[in-house]
């Protein structure tokens, strides 16, 4: 079949994986209505293009947190990338290298982070933007070597879910009991040091209640890496964040896998753009499938976005080939979606050129 969208995509995707590997990538908590009105939430935001401005061929280049890129879209964190893929996350990290952007590896990688640091390196032909992502564990002593293999690695930054103090309840995998990884596969940046000649027991990510802003200000001691809290709606946290050092924020609500309801991201950035008021950058996840959802996004004050399941399509459907297709369409529809605005970057888009509709109907279950 052959894909003009990242939609065509999901639907090859869907029917090339198991089934119940598909309803986990794409699935959410309870009723998904925060998964589906994380894409549709994008419709209601109508664009204003301004005409002869001679704004010349667009440019898609900034720098985030101290990393250049060759656009404001990064590769978010999804676990599991070899359930779609035998070379999961050395295949993301290569084709993330080679295009010039982030990949932020998940801490439930199904290959290890220097395995995935190598194969970015590779293909870049030296140092590699990657970024990993961390749950705070319970056991401090195991969080900090989880670090110090991500520095080690050269990782820049460790992006910190803060929205897990517990697991969120989601119906496709319980129908389909898919509760474990198959036999051959794990997490390895779960895998406790060796022991001897022994390979490390591999542990299960442990979610904690009792997660709060002390545990960020004992990271923040800990190390040099740049911090990005990952799982922020509220303005007030936004703020918080700022006050105990992290270095970014990223709005997420989980791409709607933890706590249905919560709004959609884009609905909830401008809020927390007004609270940040540019002191550090912001990042936003959940729904982007197009590249004028990034502008839109791009224009109401983030300064880059992150994609998850597509990326995950792209995997299933060709390996490297099917990521770097997911990527270049999204740079191509947001190259094109600018100097149709009369847009001559990235960084002059403003609220001006979109256009906010009503909420005509509620969501329906995805």
């Amino acid at each position: 079949m052959q894909t003009f969208s990242l939609r065509d995509m999901e639907i090859e995707a869907q029917r090339r994986l198991d089934p119940a590997v598909y309803d986990y990538f794409a699935g959410g908590a309870d009723d998904e209505f925060t998964v589906v009105s994380n894409e549709t939430a994008f419709a209601r935001i109508g664009l204003l293009p301004r005409v002869l401005r001679g704004a010349g061929p667009a440019k898609l280049e900034t720098t985030l947190l101290g990393c250049h890129l060759s656009m404001p879209i990064l590769i978010g964190p999804t676990a599991f990338h070899q359930l779609a893929h035998p070379e999961g996350e050395r295949a993301t990290a290569r084709i993330a290298a080679a295009a010039g952007t982030i990949m932020i590896v998940s801490m439930a990688s199904t290959v290890a982070i220097e395995e995935v640091a190598a194969s970015a390196r590779q293909a870049a032909g030296g140092e590699s933007n990657l970024w990993l992502q961390i749950y705070l564990q319970p056991d401090l002593g195991f969080t900090e070597s989880v670090i110090r293999r991500a520095e080690a690695a050269g990782c820049s930054a460790l992006v910190v879910t803060v929205d897990s103090p517990t697991f969120g309840r989601r119906e496709r995998d319980l129908r389909n009991g898919f509760d474990d990884l198959p036999s051959g596969m794990c997490c390895e940046n779960l895998r406790e040091p060796m022991n001897g000649n022994n390979r490390g027991k591999v542990r299960k990510i442990v979610f904690s209640p009792k997660l709060s802003w002390k545990d960020i200000d004992w990271l923040r001691n800990l190390t040099d890496l740049k911090i990005v809290l990952k799982g922020i709606v509220h303005k007030e946290d936004a703020k918080l964040a700022i006050r105990h050092g992290a270095d970014a924020v990223l709005v997420s609500n989980h791409g709607g896998r933890q706590l249905d309801t919560v709004p959609a991201t884009i609905d909830l950035l401008p809020a927390i753009v007004d609270a940040v008021d540019g002191r550090i950058p912001l990042l936003l996840d959940g729904g982007i499938r197009r590249g004028t959802d990034a502008l839109k996004a791009l224009a109401l004050g983030a300064d880059a976005v992150a994609i998850g399941r597509p990326v995950l399509w792209g995997l299933a459907l060709d390996g490297e080939a099917g990521v770097a297709q997911v990527l270049e369409m999204l740079r191509s529809e947001l190259d094109r979606a600018l100097t149709l605005c009369g847009c001559n970057s990235v960084h002059d888009l403003t609220p001006d050129l979109l256009q906010l509709r009503p909420v005509e109907e509620s969501c329906t279950r995805g």
